[in-house]
């Protein structure tokens, strides 16, 4: 059963099997690529690939198919998450370079009487690079770390690479666990992308989580940001409230210089169902755009309906700015606009639908308390005066979730994107968002705004991915 109603009209996803983390983001000769973590057997086997979208404008993406495979010793259990670097003029043409760096996995798993924990012992986490000189063919993969190069503080619980060039020289974050079951990133420098040495550790002041996973540097107007996914936090009521999570930490200085972190500043990214492992990277315009995982790997908090062909998708290509209180704001980068229909405006407690489930939805000037309602309260998303907050009254929709909050001294505007089984809510332009699946069982898409505001209008959206799903390879 393909369940081709909730195929994604404007969100990469897989035409059938497992998706999980962005990897190697960037815009490489005029083009933008999106690789992620992909399993083409799932739910049966779970060996991770790099499957590989690319694009012109953001918006409209091809499948070129799987690109990264297991293919030599050091990645036999798995090609894992990763970044790309673009080196200028480094080509033999003269021309740009394509650089991915991944860890390649590796599993002792052939011998249960050797009792390992696959912590401390029993797996490797090495360090890979490949390149390419036009975006669609790879080299030969060279492995630049292996257990023996990563501090001994450190388990073997080390992966995520991401590269940058900064003062001249390139670096490298990656994610760790130490021996104390505490989350760290290592700090790595190089000269040519091959050899590399280490630089620093950095932890938070207090313990903060067993592991951080996926680390990213965000640099914007000279402010650096430190990303990462801890796991291992405590649910609290209004925070942490995915099994791992996934924010940032403000930095007083520069990355470089940073050996200490202060986790009573960590922001989220995003307070939704669906939301893990993103990756930035800066275009070639200058922009620094946010694209995530809309999933999650614990199946009791999966949202999907029985018999889907494929699993998860990533969230829209999002540029962050800086806010009025200095943290970072999300919005969708302005391509996603060309898919937009003709206006229609919204009438406080009069609903409007349309046929599809594909929708830009724009409050602005929002006054007092309310609610934006789909789907005959399938989803509501509410304002109350002191919070946001996102609830489903239907399980069949939802998969069993209730309801998502958050603290919100005011709302002032409101955007959310539907697109058929994914839906992004943007609020006070960009400063808190939520993301969550969800599979609508009405066959139009009902739509009521019941917030005083100066603007409502929706947009239908047009089905940009619809080529990248006929042209798709299955495997």
């Amino acid at each position: 059963m393909s369940h081709d109603r909730y195929r994604l009209g404007f969100h990469i996803a897989p035409k059938a099997g497992w998706l999980n983390d962005p990897n190697g983001l960037c815009q490489f000769r005029g083009v933008y690529h999106a690789f992620f973590q992909f399993n083409p057997m799932w739910p049966q086997i779970d060996t991770k690939y790099w499957r590989h979208f690319a694009s012109l404008d953001l918006l409209h993406w091809k499948d070129c198919g799987t690109s990264l495979v297991t293919d030599i010793k050091e990645d036999r259990n798995g090609v894992y998450s990763g970044s790309a670097l673009v080196r200028k003029g480094a080509a033999s043409d003269g021309g740009d370079l394509m650089c991915l760096y991944y860890t390649g996995n590796v599993v002792y798993k052939d011998d249960p009487e050797a009792n390992m924990d696959f912590v401390h012992t029993g797996r490797e986490a090495n360090e890979i690079l490949v390149t390419s000189e036009d975006g669609e063919t790879f080299s030969e993969k060279h492995v630049l770390l292996r257990n023996s190069d990563y501090p001994n503080v450190c388990t073997l619980h080390v992966r995520d690479p991401k590269v940058w060039e900064q003062d001249g020289r390139l670096w490298m974050l990656l994610g760790a666990r130490d021996q104390n079951d505490q989350g760290m990133v290592l700090l790595y420098g190089s000269d040519d992308g091959v050899t590399w040495r280490i630089k620093s550790q950095v932890y938070s002041q207090n313990p903060f989580g067993y592991m951080w996973e996926c680390p990213n540097i965000v640099q914007i107007d000279g402010h650096d940001f430190l990303a990462v996914c801890p796991q291992g936090l405590p649910d609290e009521v209004d925070r942490w409230q995915n099994l791992w999570q996934a924010g940032y930490f403000p930095l007083e200085g520069s990355i470089l210089d940073t050996l200490l972190v202060d986790e009573g500043t960590f922001v989220e990214w995003d307070l939704g169902y669906d939301f893990y492992a993103p990756q930035v990277f800066v275009d070639e315009s200058g922009r620094t755009i946010l694209i995530g995982w809309m999933g999650t790997f614990e199946e009791n908090r999966t949202s999907s309906p029985d018999g889907l062909r494929w699993a998860h998708c990533l969230t829209v290509p999002r540029v962050l700015t800086i806010g009025a209180n200095g943290l970072l704001r999300q919005n969708p980068v302005s391509e996603i606009e060309a898919a937009r229909g003709e206006a229609i405006p919204l009438h406080a407690s009069r609903h409007i639908a349309i046929d599809e489930h594909r929708a830009d939805i724009v409050l602005t000037g929002i006054e007092g308390v309310g609610a934006l309602v789909l789907d005959d309260d399938a989803i509501e998303i509410a304002y109350t005066g002191k919070k946001l907050e996102i609830s489903f009254s239907d399980a069949k929709v939802s998969g069993g979730r209730i309801d998502r909050q958050v603290p919100l001294d005011h709302l002032d505007d409101l955007r959310v994107l539907v697109d058929t089984s994914a839906i992004e809510i943007y609020a006070n332009g960009g400063e808190t968002v939520f993301s969550t699946r969800w599979f609508p069982t009405a066959d139009m898409l009902k739509v009521e705004a019941g917030f005083r505001s100066e603007g409502a209008v929706m947009y239908p959206m047009e089905d940009a991915m619809a080529d990248a799903f006929v042209d798709s390879h299955d495997m």
